[in-house]
């Protein structure tokens, strides 16, 4: 089975040994990589050129794949990822930051997240959506916004109860962490109710829950990694446990051993890449859980000025690959829990949400070009 490397879609694969194909999205299409005999790997082809894809998704049942644009909407394939077929009837935002899909009482559910921060559902593949506006109903829905112009929120993240997929978990950037219990039809606001939400100014970047620990809530956010051991009632911020990153994002763990987790991200805020154009960008890595955390950087640059946008992790029982996107368009990999890296492609596309590439690079300071508003960076 191929395996994905995107922003904010399917980035925890279970596998019995090494998948040889592996999908990177990245801001101007679909790029193929394939690890031939020789351990190399090599770019076979690219799809959906000139799109900016942001997630990446794969449905269970029937292996299909759903790709989240910045520009296009959604795009479904059937075969592998060899041919792509868009599909957004229903949608009334054409850029999606995050896919996801589940499977209730044998029904696939496909879900998507927009700017502006709406949610939808299909149940028919992708053939037509409908919007939860329950979501819009929020008690702080006014508060939502997002640095850039034009200041709109989008769904960043969308993850599930291990047990229960009618248990939905919505991060909205900037905004709110969002739950419904119901499949959509009601919704609490968890950092609000926790008192947390001015702290973090709502800024939920996804949420990393595990089958084994299902009460203890990893939440990356622009100002820290916080974490709940009572299934999101009360937080703690692990920043001081993190002094390496301040602003983490990408963050997965082994399907096979749970206690091993992995969280990237820059020292700093965007805000502070653009004079140095640098994102200072590092790896952690916990074997307890998330007690303690160690930086896990050696064979990535020194320093590593782009941003790393996505990173995944392919579980093989008693051992693991981790891969990395970054926005300069190189993919990282460790086949040994991180003690070290290789760069397995170079010269991609930029791996990224939104303008984070540009913020990386330092080619933006202040609002986003005419015309790139949405999906600008926070």
């Amino acid at each position: 089975m191929a395996i994905y490397l995107s922003h904010s879609g399917t980035s925890m694969f279970s596998n019995p040994s090494p998948s040889p194909d592996l999908f990177v999205a990245t801001a101007e299409g679909l790029f193929h990589l394939r690890r031939e005999g020789d351990g190399e790997w090599r770019n076979v082809g690219q799809t959906l050129a000139g799109h900016h894809i942001c997630s990446l998704a794969r449905e269970e049942l029937s292996g299909t794949m759903i790709a989240g644009t910045h520009d296009g909407g959604i795009a479904i394939s059937t075969d592998e990822g060899a041919s792509w077929e868009f599909r957004n009837n229903g949608l009334a935002s054409h850029n999606v930051f995050a896919v996801a899909a589940c499977n209730v009482d044998g029904e696939a559910r496909l879900y998507a997240g927009t700017e502006p921060a709406h949610l939808y559902v299909s149940t028919d593949m992708g053939m037509s959506w409908t919007e939860l506006d329950t979501l819009r109903s929020a008690p702080n829905l006014d508060d939502w916004t997002f640095p850039p112009p034009p200041h709109e929120a989008h769904v960043k993240y969308i993850t599930f109860d291990p047990a229960d997929p009618n248990c939905i978990y919505a991060c909205v950037e900037q905004g709110e962490l969002l739950r419904s219990t119901d499949g959509g039809k009601t919704w609490e606001d968890l950092l609000t109710r926790a008192g947390v939400a001015k702290e973090v100014e709502g800024d939920a970047h996804r949420l990393l829950i595990r089958p084994q620990h299902p009460d203890k809530f990893f939440l990356p956010t622009g100002f820290g990694l916080l974490v709940s051991n009572d299934g999101g009632k009360s937080w703690q911020n692990l920043k001081e446990r993190l002094p390496a990153i301040g602003y983490p994002d990408p963050m997965v763990f082994d399907p096979g051993r749970q206690e091993l987790l992995f969280v990237a991200g820059g020292k700093d805020t965007p805000g502070h890449w653009i004079p140095t154009r640098n994102a200072n960008a590092s790896v952690a890595r916990s074997r307890d859980g998330g007690e303690t955390w160690e930086v896990v950087t050696n064979g990535l640059p020194q320093p590593m000025t782009a941003s790393i946008e996505a990173m995944m992790i392919e579980s093989h029982g008693n051992s693991c690959s981790v891969f990395l996107g970054t926005t300069d368009g190189d993919v990282y990999f460790s086949s040994d829990d991180g003690e070290s890296w290789s760069r397995i492609a170079q010269d991609l596309p930029p791996v990224s949400k939104g303008l984070h590439f540009l913020l990386a690079k330092g080619l933006i300071d202040g609002p986003p070009p005419p015309g790139m508003g949405a999906g600008a960076p926070a």
